[in-house]
């Protein structure tokens, strides 16, 4: 586990690498949010944002949604993975916006994980983006980047993952790091071809000196 210089160390550099870092999940308002990071659930944000380009050119509000069959809905996201569970969750989430919540996306995440679909993850993600309230979201990438780079233990699971992070991350840049790490995992430290020769972070990555033994030795 890394000591406190040390992550201080790793949150410079990855607003030094990353300094622009944001969602690229394309989106307008809160609800639209919701459905594409519902959506990003094993798929990347470049094939929902392909999908979404012309699914919210016709659905623009959870009525739209209810309005229409789950078979088309099914249709209309068929090129993402996992799109008949989808489909059913956004139909069942649009509804349930409409009889509980005035159509209104809630901005608490408790509430947000009440809807069909809506897992900690993605309620992280709603309310930290599209309400500013600060939230760290672990998808795989910061997931990844965290283990490897020793903020969290190998078997931590993902919560405990977010406990660690928001423990020792200070609160106002939670949100801020959250879409750094994405970028760090996402462009640098990838799942199978990590640029470990060029890592700023090489001297405390336990990982990064285990594949550099292994493979440039």
């Amino acid at each position: 586990m890394l000591r406190k210089k040390e992550w201080n160390i790793c949150l410079q550099a990855f607003e030094e690498m990353h300094p622009h870092a944001h969602c690229e999940l394309v989106h307008r308002n809160p609800f639209e949010l919701l459905i594409a990071t519902l959506l990003s659930a094993q798929a990347t944000d470049k094939q929902v944002n392909k999908v979404t380009a012309s699914l919210f050119q016709k659905y623009h509000e959870p009525e739209d949604f209810v309005h229409a069959s789950i078979e088309e809905i099914e249709n209309d996201i068929r090129s993402i993975g996992l799109y008949r569970n989808k489909a059913k969750n956004i139909r069942a989430l649009s509804e349930m916006l409409l009889t509980e919540y005035g159509g209104e996306v809630p901005r608490d995440r408790d509430e947000l994980t009440k809807l069909p679909g809506v897992g900690r993850k993605t309620a992280n993600v709603v309310v930290s983006n599209a309400f500013g309230v600060p939230a760290f979201a672990v998808d795989t990438h910061v997931e990844r980047v965290a283990k490897r780079l020793g903020m969290c233990r190998w078997k931590d699971n993902v919560r405990q993952v977010e406990e660690k992070l928001t423990r020792w991350t200070p609160e106002e840049e939670w949100t801020n790091t959250h879409h750094r790490m994405i970028f760090w995992g996402r462009y640098h430290c990838k799942a199978q071809r990590p640029n470990c020769p060029e890592c700023p972070l090489l001297d405390l990555c336990r990982e990064g000196k285990k594949r550099m033994k292994r493979e440039y030795a």
